[in-house]
């Protein structure tokens, strides 16, 4: 697979995690993320932990077994962050992804959901979501996701234009988005919707059809992120041989301006530079976990996890993943222990990327200096602390399109 995970530390074969990380857990947000590796074909941009099922071996990897292995890890989970007859921190967020979570039976990621519960507990507004392939869901798998517990589900529509789908190698059919979306409303599922700009061949003119075709089908939630030629993919390829060109930074400049512009007139606001909202309960709170520096723990192969300073991650082949709890081994290939240093610099990077922005108290002298700059240069500007006292760096529209410049000039890179 072209994605590489670390080299670290490496993982106790009981996955045990150093006390000081246990001592915040149930202090802040407690997320669980269940990775479902299978896809049934690779997408050419991909460089994401997945297999078709023709790689995969026919033991301990396949479609019908994994929800036992996952749920293996669940337990491994439970038995870890127990300590001292201390209550385990229940559940505030579940996020299904892949790979393409629905080639499992909707009944499997229901019966991974309740393992999670019937461990941990949710909370009473837990929100769950799974990712969707518009052609791998029916009404019938919403409804039985939603009677299962599932709160939202996040349609990978990518584009509306099917010369920009062929281009990304995404085999659905367009008019299934359509039918997904109104199924899941129907089955009471809250609706995101994800899309893809920047594809080789993609014209202002097919974005804004992208743009305007999501927008009608009046989702709670809508993603929209720049296309990256990741390296070893079956696109990079086809750019290092000049099949297609390489994304151009203006033109991606100039269709998120656009994105903004048709989400906004829509009644959809910005809560995180790619993602925007119909309303704040709208917003991805898993997603949220991630970028306020909560805690997580990642099931499934390749997954990663955050636990009080503590990032880790899986083997990432499916039958070494369930060979290793099978033997009742943590399926942990290594792990760092984050420095202070490097907390700091992922609290700015991640939060500053959030419509709530960052407190100037939280920055260091240096990131202090840099704001009057930031803000003469249209890049940030300063606004009240939520809950009072205080002020805050929030990013501009200009701001969003360099967010990776204002991050080096905060950290004084």
């Amino acid at each position: 697979m072209p994605s590489a995970l670390p080299d670290g530390e490496p993982v106790p074969p009981d996955g045990a995690l150093p006390s000081t990380a246990l001592d915040r857990l149930g202090t802040t947000p407690f997320g669980v993320y269940v990775h479902v590796p299978f896809c049934s074909v690779r997408c050419g941009y991909c460089d994401f932990n997945t297999y078709t099922l023709t790689e995969l071996g026919p033991h301990g990897a396949g479609v019908s077994t994994y929800a036992d292995a996952a749920l293996a890890e669940v337990e491994l989970a439970a038995q870890v962050l127990a300590r001292d007859g201390a209550p385990l921190p229940a559940v505030d967020t579940v996020f299904v992804g892949g790979g393409t979570p629905t080639m499992l039976a909707a009944s499997d990621l229901v019966r991974v959901l309740h393992g999670i519960r019937d461990r941990f507990g949710l909370a009473e507004n837990v929100e769950v979501t799974t990712e969707a392939n518009p052609d791998s869901v029916t009404p019938q798998v919403l409804q039985t996701l939603r009677a299962g517990g599932f709160t939202r589900v996040s349609i990978g529509m990518q584009s509306a234009v099917p010369h920009v789908l062929k281009t990304l190698e995404r085999t659905h059919d367009p008019r299934n988005v359509e039918a997904a979306v109104h199924a899941a409303k129907a089955a009471g599922l809250q609706v995101s919707v994800d899309l893809i700009y920047g594809t080789p061949g993609e014209s202002l003119a097919d974005w804004r059809t992208s743009l305007e075709h999501a927008v009608g089908l009046e989702p709670d939630h809508i993603s929209a992120y720049a296309l990256v030629v990741e390296t070893g993919t079956k696109l990079a390829a086809q750019v290092r041989r000049g099949l297609v060109t390489m994304p151009d930074d203006d033109d991606e400049a100039d269709k998120y301006e656009l994105a903004d512009e048709v989400l906004s007139a829509a009644g959809f606001g910005w809560y995180e530079v790619s993602n925007w909202a119909t309303r704040a309960s709208a917003r991805c709170r898993h997603n949220e976990g991630y970028w306020r520096d909560g805690d997580w723990w990642g099931i499934g192969p390749g997954a990663h996890s955050h636990v009080g300073g503590v990032r880790w991650w899986n083997v990432k082949h499916p039958s070494a993943y369930a060979g290793r709890l099978a033997d009742g081994r943590s399926p942990g290939a290594g792990r760092e222990l984050l420095t202070d240093g490097q907390r700091y610099d992922e609290r700015v990077l991640l939060g500053s990327r959030l419509v709530g922005g960052l407190p100037i108290e939280v920055l260091r002298d240096e990131g202090r200096r840099a704001v009057a700059g930031l803000i003469a240069d249209g890049l940030v500007e300063a606004a009240p602390a939520l809950g009072g006292g205080g002020r805050r760096v929030v990013l501009t529209l200009r701001g969003r399109l360099l967010a990776d410049t204002v991050v080096r000039r905060l950290l004084a890179y």
